[in-house]
């Protein structure tokens, strides 16, 4: 349907987006709503969906990174500076994870596939949009076609093995939690747990403006305040990005969340400020859209093409994750189910992470007591491994193995 209306696409994309929600609820998310959302947003591109549908129904790659920068910055807010540094054993068991996958990738890639298919094949195996990009603009430039088509598939692909494994990992997690919870033996977590919410509801519910403009009546804090000062965060961190380009290359959407927990903690952003504004539903809309755009690119004859090395390259970097997230995990004393799903957050990333906690939180309990001890225990780990691997790790992977890539022979 080339001509197909923009209001005629919103309604589609949204009626993928509500049915995923009811099937991930009818299945207390043992199917996730992401997994069954890029399942039929296959099957449309397959048929009848044009191939810009998400940027005719009003999400285009501009509005995308909008929603990018003020959805990070918000998800900094709900990381306190001190939570971020409690969180030490998240980062090294989602390095961890990371290291299996490269090793695994190289030693199966070696032996089974060429050189290039094995470089080309893992920074997106960490995850992230960026690097898929960067290593199919690479495989591009070297004149090797069905890689670049490859670094893209595997990113989109990756996560239908990501999400059900992760579903199943948190709830036996939540599970093991709750039970904990319920003989008392949960005490130290439920104290911190506490403390942590009792700070985030003095900020967000009994002081209606941050710290920082306690003086401006309240009646000026509105949704455009709101959204301005997420904006300004953003641009901060943007702003960061590009002055220490010369010296170092970081992502800005790092920095957003490194100075959205700044930005809470000093008083310049309230708890979960784009939930205030009433920004948040939107913004999460708008940003899944835009990542299930990218299945527009897997055609059928591309996927029967590379299926061999996709499934070998994605069991393999599951594999690898799994042997030693576990391992490092149990140093740590983290549970292995905790550090498996830290691990799989490589798969995957933001907001995706985000949405799939909350999925099994949802379905687990519906007492906010008991909600409030999983949600500080699992959402905090989950979100800062997915920046790890997929915001951090994964463009750095693919910055150095883009230059690795080897052009094929003139005959």
């Amino acid at each position: 349907m080339s001509n197909m209306p923009q209001i005629v696409a919103l309604v589609l994309l949204l009626i993928i987006l509500y049915f995923g929600d009811i099937v991930s609820t009818r299945t207390k998310a043992w199917i996730p709503s992401v997994f069954v959302c890029a399942v039929l947003f296959l099957v449309g591109y397959w048929t009848f969906f044009p191939s810009d549908i998400v940027a005719r129904a009003g999400i285009p790659s501009v509005v995308a990174i909008m929603f990018m920068y003020l959805l990070i910055v918000n998800m900094g807010t709900l990381l306190p500076i001190k939570e971020l540094l409690r969180q030490w054993k998240t980062i090294l068991i989602s390095l961890a994870g990371i290291v299996g996958i490269v090793t695994v990738a190289f030693l199966v890639g070696f032996l089974f596939f060429d050189f290039n298919t094995t470089i080309v094949a893992i920074p997106p195996l960490v995850g992230g949009i960026v690097s898929a990009i960067i290593m199919g603009n690479g495989a591009t430039e070297a004149g090797l076609k069905d890689l670049a088509v490859f670094a893209i598939v595997i990113y989109v692909m990756q996560g239908f093995v990501g999400y059900p494994l992760t579903t199943i990992m948190l709830k036996r997690e939540g599970r093991r939690v709750l039970k904990k919870y319920h003989e008392g033996t949960w005490n130290l977590d439920i104290d911190q747990t506490s403390k942590f919410n009792e700070q985030n509801a003095t900020s967000s519910d009994e002081n209606p403006m941050p710290s920082l403009f306690a003086k401006i009546p309240v009646q000026y804090n509105s949704s455009y305040f709101i959204f301005l000062r997420i904006a300004a965060v953003g641009l901060l961190a943007y702003s960061v990005s590009e002055v220490l380009k010369p010296i170092v290359t970081i992502n800005p959407f790092v920095l957003c969340l490194l100075f959205g927990a700044i930005a809470s903690s000093i008083g310049f952003l309230e708890r979960h400020p784009l939930k205030k504004a009433g920004g948040f539903g939107l913004a999460v809309m708008g940003l899944m859209l835009f990542v299930f755009d990218t299945l527009s690119q897997a055609t059928p004859d591309m996927l029967v093409r590379l299926i061999l090395p996709l499934v070998v390259f994605i069991l393999t970097a599951v594999v690898g994750m799994c042997i030693f997230s576990i391992i490092v995990g149990r140093l740590l004393k983290v549970s292995k189910e905790m550090a498996f799903s830290i691990a799989l957050t490589a798969l995957y990333g933001f907001p995706a992470d985000y949405i799939i906690t909350n999925e099994v939180i949802n379905c687990l309990t519906k007492d906010p007591k008991e909600r409030e001890v999983l949600t500080n225990h699992m959402l905090p780990s989950m979100l800062i491994g997915g920046f790890i691997s997929v915001t951090i790790v994964s463009v750095v992977l693919a910055g150095i193995m883009v230059n690795m890539i080897v052009g094929p022979l003139t005959h």
